[in-house]
C-alpha cells in the first residue's frame, strides 16, 4: 500500500487556506482533525502552491515562512521553493 504524506497543521484561518488550497490540487485527501491541528494525508504525493493558498485565504501568503509558522510537523520527504510546497513518500 502508498504511504500517506502531508503537514500537520495548527487549526486557524491560514491552515483552513492551506487544507482548501491542498484539496483543490490533489485526488484522494483525508483531513483528521484532532482539536488543535489537524493532520492532512494524500497518497504518495500531496502539492500545495503560494497561489492555491492566497487564493483560498484572500491575502499574500509566503512559502516557505508563513507555511512553517502553521506546520509543526509533516510526514514524508518535504521540498519546498517561493512558488510551492512538496511532500513525497520515501
Amino acid at each position: 500500500m502508498t504511504d500517506r504524506v502531508g503537514p500537520v497543521l495548527e487549526v486557524g484561518t491560514v491552515a483552513q487556506a492551506i487544507t482548501t488550497a491542498i484539496r483543490e490540487l490533489n485526488r484522494d485527501v483525508e483531513i483528521r482533525d484532532r482539536g488543535a491541528y489537524v493532520r492532512v494525508l494524500v497518497t504518495a504525493r500531496c502539492r500545495v502552491t503560494r497561489e492555491a493558498i492566497e487564493r483560498a485565504l484572500g491575502a499574500a501568503f509566503r512559502l516557505p515562512g508563513d507555511l512553517e509558522l502553521v506546520m509543526p510537523s509533516f510526514k514524508g520527504r518535504f521540498s519546498v521553493t517561493e512558488d510551492e510546497a512538496v511532500w513525497e513518500a520515501r
